[in-house]
């Protein structure tokens, strides 16, 4: 049986969590999660190189950002579990085992720091009390265009406006490049400010969220004025700013 190759290439940035990669119990490297996507697979301009066969050439990424990490499995061969479970789209929870052939990759969040508090509690979205700084995250599939990060074009500005539940009426303004909304573990998803619109995505959760009443699809949905979106339970109005 040949070698196996585990490669790592990592750019020096904050770290915000790490994984810890195993093969039948045997720990063989602890990687840092240091940029905001990181790739996984055999090829070799992954991030995280697994030279096996069993791991498809581009197999999964995890986007991080803040402290929220998301793996996303990109349609590999053999697919992606996480804790025993198939997955295509994950938000990754401390702990979290993530099992690729026979390799495992167990998720460690970064605590938060003595003297911090976190903005809201990420098990529950739109909780008693002021409106939370809902965090954003990185998605390869919404990423915005080079001329959009170069800050050559950008949409009018939109917000979210709160229907239902305890804080009805609040609104959310949209400055983000992506904005994550919903409970984790039930349903998420995320609203990307693109140069030419504001588009949401399903990304966690069996039920997908709908618009004006209608299930959203596995695609980006373009958002106009006064759509009505349910997400985790909730209705809330997007809305562009005059």
């Amino acid at each position: 049986m040949g070698k196996t190759l585990v490669m790592v290439q990592i750019r020096k940035v904050k770290a915000m969590a790490k994984l810890i990669l195993s093969m039948d119990g045997l720990v063989l490297k602890e990687i840092p999660l240091l940029k905001e996507r990181m790739s996984i697979g055999r090829k070799a301009h992954n991030d995280i190189q697994i030279d096996n066969m069993a791991i498809s050439g581009e197999h999964a990424a995890v986007v991080t950002i803040l402290n929220d990490s998301f793996l996303e499995d990109l349609n590999s061969t053999n697919g992606t579990l996480v804790n025993g479970q198939s997955v295509k789209k994950h938000f990754l929870k401390d702990g979290d085992v993530i099992e690729l052939g026979k390799y495992k990759m167990k998720y460690l969040a970064v605590p938060t720091a003595p003297g911090e508090t976190a903005d809201y509690d990420k098990s529950m979205l739109f909780q008693s009390g002021p409106l939370p700084d809902v965090a954003t995250l990185g998605d390869p599939m919404l990423a915005t265009t080079p001329q959009a990060a170069a800050g050559t074009a950008a949409p009018p500005a939109a917000a979210i406006q709160l229907l239902t539940g305890s804080n009805a009426g609040r609104e959310l303004l949209l400055t983000k490049t992506l904005t994550t909304l919903g409970k984790p573990g039930t349903q998420v998803a995320v609203i990307a400010r693109r140069p030419h619109g504001y588009f949401l995505t399903h990304v966690e959760g069996a039920k997908f969220p709908t618009v004006n009443g209608k299930l959203l699809g596995a695609q980006a949905h373009c958002l106009v004025d006064h759509d009505v979106i349910e997400i985790a339970g909730v209705k809330m109005e997007f809305f562009v700013k005059s």
